[in-house]
């Protein structure tokens, strides 16, 4: 209808009428173009705040998985701790010595929930983001699995081969089935269990207790499982200060 008229108003001349006609077409399309972009910036924050939601749930699952393994990892230490002190007692308790050598050599991890991560940089949407949720260093937290390494030295250490190759198949299955892991309904870790209670002898306790002592290497090995341990702790408790600090900047934005 447009064009008819301003092909009418040419004929006629009437120049006036043209450049009315001309400014209601520029002003047509400038506000199209304004509506467009608006939509468009509507549709962006409303996946920048759907990325947001499901990116803090992933923080949060990852910080509380981090923290049970804080307290996971200081039980450990401390079975090393009392091996350790066993190992130096001339009459050492057999059964004390054999649980806390065991549970010494135990380790855990606990993978970082990464898919809305993924998704966001593999869709190129990190722009989408808070910048003070970028700020704290998302791109570096995701970049390593720092609790996968950990868990890989652990369970490659050398006091854990030793140990597990030292003691009987009876005794590991004994402990692995009464006095290790505490599994949730998920089959994660959540700790160690509350209670022991082993059905092995004491002439078996004995033996385990003096094998374990006569090898050298054990206490060798195990002064260095105590390193591992200590970057195991340390990485969990720097990924939860990283944790919190980027769960307080997506907690603290508005879309």
């Amino acid at each position: 209808m447009i064009l008819r008229r301003v092909i009418q108003h040419v004929r006629n001349q009437e120049w006036t009428a043209i450049a009315i006609d001309f400014l209601i077409v520029v002003i047509g399309v400038f506000v199209g173009i304004q509506v467009s972009n608006w939509n468009e910036s509507q549709a962006d924050s409303r996946r920048g705040q759907e990325y947001a939601n499901r990116l803090l749930a992933d923080l949060q699952k990852d910080l509380q998985g981090r923290r049970n393994h804080v307290a996971y990892f200081a039980a450990v230490n401390a079975s090393a701790d009392q091996t350790i002190a066993l190992l130096q007692e001339p009459t050492p308790d057999a059964a004390m010595l054999v649980v806390n050598a065991y549970r010494a050599t135990e380790y855990s991890s606990v993978r970082q929930t990464r898919s809305t991560w993924d998704e966001i940089v593999s869709s190129g949407s990190v722009g989408l983001l808070p910048q003070t949720a970028v700020e704290t260093g998302l791109a570096d937290y995701y970049a390593v699995d720092l609790s996968e390494r950990d868990r890989a030295a652990l369970e490659a250490s050398p006091y854990r081969r030793l140990v597990r190759t030292t003691l009987s198949h009876s005794i590991q299955r004994e402990i692995r089935q009464h006095c290790s892991d505490q599994l949730d309904d998920a089959q994660r870790t959540t700790g160690f269990m509350a209670s022991c209670d082993l059905d092995i002898d004491q002439a078996e306790y004995a033996t385990a207790a003096r094998q374990l002592r006569d090898n050298p290497l054990i206490k060798d090995a195990l002064l260095y499982q105590f390193s591992t341990l200590a970057i195991a702790s340390a990485n969990l408790r720097g990924d939860i200060t990283f944790l919190e600090r980027a769960i307080a900047a997506l907690e603290g934005t508005n879309f």
